[in-house]
């Protein structure tokens, strides 16, 4: 079991170091009053090949939509991270809690890596205090998503927090 992944968003010179320290060149980073938004390329990844992500402190939650490569798409329309999000005047601060979100608007939302969240829990890697904030926030996001048709923009833009994307409908593209 790996430890909580920690990333550093360092604003002044526009990267995005990864969980592996590896230092990636950010497009563009936006900062609201609510979060900061990042638009990056993933280069070396078959997967995808870029990556917007909203950091949100007050949810504890990062929302993120991959633009997959041809052949790699999956059925979602956001993916989000659960975990403290930690904001600077010139670097921002991520530690993942192992749970995730799923969301398929007008559909439904999946919660992911519970398993992950109670064995770094059972290894002592994340607290209790912890392991108890990251379910609540997974079951506070969840209920909302649901309230709001699991469309995550609409749930976010009634509580002031209006998020922006490359593409404007949120929909994952190549």
């Amino acid at each position: 079991m790996h430890p909580p992944k920690r990333e550093i968003f360092d604003l002044d010179a526009m990267t995005n170091t990864d969980p592996k320290g590896i230092v990636r060149s950010v497009d563009e980073y936006r900062v609201e009053p609510w979060g900061l938004f990042m638009a990056r390329p993933t280069p070396g990844r078959a997967q995808f090949h870029y990556l917007e992500s909203w950091l949100l402190p007050a949810l504890g939650l990062r929302a993120n939509i991959f633009h997959f490569n041809p052949g790699y798409e999956r059925d979602q329309d956001f993916y989000l991270d659960v975990g403290d999000f930690v904001p600077g005047p010139s670097q921002w601060l991520a530690v993942d809690h192992y749970l995730d979100l799923v969301v398929r608007c007008g559909r439904e939302t999946e919660l992911a890596d519970v398993d992950e969240l109670l064995e770094a829990h059972r290894a002592g890697l994340l607290s209790a205090a912890a392991s108890e904030l990251a379910i609540r926030r997974a079951a506070t996001a969840i209920d909302a998503l649901a309230g709001h048709g699991h469309d995550l923009n609409a749930w976010l833009s009634a509580t002031g927090m209006p998020l922006t994307w490359h593409d404007p409908n949120g929909d994952t593209h190549a």
